[in-house]
Formats: structure tokens, sequence, C-alpha cells
């Protein structure tokens, strides 16, 4: 038996089971896209209130994202993980079985807090895989994050046009289960990086702050963005973070510690996460939307929604096959550089689109250069993150990073809405329709955030990862043989 083959092999199954399993997690995003518009019908209910099968997803997944990560430091990365993949089951199966607004909201909000996932999963594997395949790892699992949602579009298009509904969630209990059975068996049990309490008000307070914003954003354009119930939702939330704040400061054992948040690299990394998950969300609004308007509009290009999601899909493809070029990067150039090129990148995808939208595989181009881009950002912002921050706190840090990224999508969402709907035009039988400059002017805002983005990273000095005792950190050995190896690779 060849030994060194049977160490090799052990962390590659571990590493396919955490990208396999988050990309099921994140096809949650869009699995109820393609049936949007016929949710008040199929649940018998207002369009204000079918609107929240979608927002109920995003505001559970902002929450669970830190608070996973923190759990998965204190209370071990299996465990978590393997409640994930059972949460994402039972709230597949309640929407499953389900035929009501208020039992599919609590399965989506459920399917929501699964998100939790992937963070942990990224911290999980610089705990397990070997130096060489640090990397390559972290990169492929981080970008399931947008390889999730583009590839769920087009495969929830396909369920929903030739099934019943309820279809979609029968898959999502399947992909669940097998999440759950895969993580249950193949993943390692490890001891947890920190021994502290669980700060269970910190986790509170942060929801509450997070539910409230993401709330607020994603909803203003129905409430009207100058009404009492958005402005409350918005400023009440930010009022309870910077209590939130306030408190974790003071506390021993805090759930974020924003003393390491705020350090340079970190501060910088998040907000870059935030500009480039704007830049990721910005193309998944705008693009769809310009494939299915009608060819008489002049501009418009006449694919139906599950053509659009097939000229969508393979820019998630770009973003997997970008996975090993962003190691390389990573590794010759350090993450600094390699973040700024991937914005670089994703403003290069908009420009084309602004000026070459005027057949559908013109849009496939220039999505799939964006598409680059993100995975090219997505596989170096743990890196950045890990590297800076002490292991006791890797899941906290990456959870945090993603719940960035997600806040730029939100954020994505309602600028873009306001910048379509600002200047319409009658395309016939009494439907109005953004103008085709709107949608160039889309295309430039998403450059701009990615440019802005660019610039941030560029901001971010090289050093070295801190640790407590301010030797060079190292990762948990994963066997006695691993014992003394480096964890990470250091940023340039």
């Amino acid at each position: 038996m060849n030994l060194s083959r049977d160490r090799a092999a052990a962390p590659l199954a571990v590493i396919l089971v955490l990208g396999f399993s988050s990309m099921c997690a994140s096809l949650m995003q869009s699995l109820v896209i393609p049936i949007q518009p016929e949710l008040p019908r199929l649940l018998d209910t207002a369009p204000d209130n079918a609107a929240w099968v979608v927002t109920a997803t995003l505001l559970a997944g902002g929450v669970a994202m830190p608070v996973a990560g923190r759990l998965a430091d204190i209370r071990g990365r299996k465990p978590v993980l393997v409640a994930s993949a059972l949460i994402l089951l039972v709230g597949s199966l309640t929407c499953a079985l389900s035929t009501s607004l208020v039992p599919v909201l609590i399965g989506r909000a459920l399917q929501g807090l699964a998100m939790g996932y992937v963070p942990v999963a990224i911290s999980f594997v610089r705990e397990i895989a070997p130096p060489a395949m640090q990397n390559s790892a972290v990169a492929g699992i981080s970008a399931t994050l947008g390889v999730g949602g583009a590839l769920g579009l087009p495969l929830a298009a396909w369920i929903a046009q030739d099934h019943d509904w309820h279809a979609l969630f029968w898959v999502s209990s399947a992909l669940a289960a097998m999440m759950a059975v895969l993580s249950l068996v193949v993943l390692p049990h490890r001891r947890p990086v920190d021994r502290a309490r669980f700060d269970s008000v910190g986790a509170i307070g942060l929801a509450i702050g997070i539910v409230a914003i993401l709330g607020g954003i994603s909803k203003g354009g129905d409430w009207g963005w100058t009404s009492p119930a958005t402005l409350r939702a918005i400023i009440g939330g930010a009022a309870v973070l910077l209590a939130w704040g306030f408190y974790e400061t003071r506390h021993d054992q805090p759930l974020v510690d924003l003393r390491t948040t705020a350090r340079r690299p970190i501060l910088l990394t998040n907000i870059a996460a935030l500009l480039i998950g704007f830049g990721m969300m910005a193309q998944s609004i705008v693009v769809p939307q310009l494939l299915q308007l009608p060819e008489s509009t002049g501009y418009g290009l006449g694919q139906t929604m599950l053509q659009a999601g097939l000229w969508m899909a393979p820019g998630g493809l770009m973003m997997l096959a970008f996975t090993p070029i962003s190691s390389r990067m990573l590794t010759r150039f350090g993450g600094r550089t390699t973040l700024a090129l991937g914005a670089a990148v994703i403003a290069a995808g908009y420009l084309v689109a602004a000026f070459s939208a005027h057949a559908p595989w013109q849009l496939l181009v220039s999505t799939c250069i964006a598409s680059a881009g993100v995975g090219i950002g997505y596989a170096t912002m743990p890196t950045l993150i890990l590297e800076n921050s002490p292991a006791s706190e890797a899941g906290a840090g990456v959870g945090l990073n993603s719940l960035m990224r997600s806040m730029g999508t939100t954020i994505a969402g309602s600028v873009m809405a306001i910048v379509l709907t600002s200047r319409m035009t009658d395309i016939g039988a009494g439907v109005q329709a953004p103008t085709q400059e709107m949608f160039r002017l889309c295309f430039f805002i998403g450059a701009g955030a990615a440019v802005a983005g660019a610039v941030i990273v560029l901001l971010i000095k090289s050093g070295n990862r801190p640790s407590a005792t301010g030797a060079e950190p190292v990762a948990p050995p994963t066997s006695a043989e691993d014992t003394g190896q480096e964890a990470l690779v250091r940023v340039r």
C-alpha cells in the first residue's frame, strides 16, 4: 500500500465533499427566481407577501454565515457542517410539502441558514489540506458562492418549466440528504481551535441588525425609499449594529473580534468584498432582463426564461475554470495583487457589455469575462482574511467576509432596480420596460463598483498573518506526520 498516496487521497476526498456541498447550499440563492412571478398565484397571496420567499433566504443567509463560522471555531467544523446540511434538508422538505405562504417562508429561511456551510468549509480546508493544495482548495470552495447561483438559474428554470414547482424542493431535498451523508461519513473530526464560550447576546444583536438593514434595503423599492417602514428598518438596524459593536469591544469572548476586523488588510478586504459582491449581482440582475425583452424593443434579445438561464450558465463554469488559475496567481503574485486583478477583470466584462449587447453571444462573452473576475475575487478574499486572522477566529472571519459579499449583492439588487425603473418605455399592450440607456448605465455602475474595489485592495499593505505569539502561524496538524508544516501561504 502506498501510504503517501493514501494521505494525499484523504484530503482530496474531503475537499471534494466540501466543494460539492458548498455548491448545493449556494444553489438555494437562485432556486425560486424562475418561478418568482408566479409565486402570488401558486401560494394564493399578495405579490408583496410572495416577495418574502426570496428575501427570507437572503436574510437568513446573512445571519448564518458569521454565526456558523464562530460556532465552528469553538464547537468544531464537522458538527456545524453536518448541522447545516440537516437544516437545509428540513427546509427543503418543508417547502416541498407546502402549498401556502407561511410554511414556505419557514422552509426558505431554513434553506438560507444552510449558507453557513460555505464559510465553515473554507476555514476547514486550511486545517486539513496539505500546503500545496490549500490555495486551489480555498479558491474552488469560495468560488461556489458565485457558481451555485449561476448554475442554479438554468437548472431551476428547466425544472420549473417542465415540472410542478414542488419538484424544485424535492431536488434540493435530495441534494441536502447527499450533503448530510457525505459530510457525516467523509469529513474528519478536528478538535475546536478555540475553547471560548459562544456569545449568544452578540449573535442575537448581529442578527437583528443584519435582518433590519438587509430587509430595509431589499424591500425599499416596494415600500418606498422614504417611507417610514424603510427608514425605520435601515436606521434602526444601523443603531442596533452600533450598540452591538460597543458590546462586542467590551466582551472578553466576542462573536466577532472587531479589533481584528479593524486591521487594515481585513477591513479593506471586507470593503472590497462588498464592492465585488455588488459587481457579481449586477450582471445577474441586468443580463437576464435584457436577454428576455422582446426583439420588438430594438434592443431586447427575445430569449425565453430557460434560454436566458442557459446563456448565463457558462459564467458559472468560468468561475470554476479559473480556480487553478486563481491558485497560481495567488502563489505568484500574492492575494493583494490577485484580488485587484480580479476586480479589474470584472470591470472589463461590464464595459464589454455596455458597448456590445446586440446579440446573446455578445452578452455571453461579457458575462464570462466578468465571471472570471468574480471567480478570481471570490477565491482570493478568504485567503487574505485567513492570512491576517488568528486561527481561533478563522471561521468567524471568513463568515463576516461572506456576509459583506451578501450585503454587496443586496445593495446591487436595490440600486439596479432603482436605475432600471427610473426611465421606462412602452413596449406594447401597456407593458413598460427599462430603456436601453438604463441598461447601459447599469453596466457602467457595475464597472465603477469593480474599479473602486480594485483601488481599495491596492491600499492593503503587504504583511504576514499575525498570531497570538507573534510566530508564523500554522494550521492544526492533520496527522502526526504533518506536525510542524506551515499551513498558510504568505501574502506578498
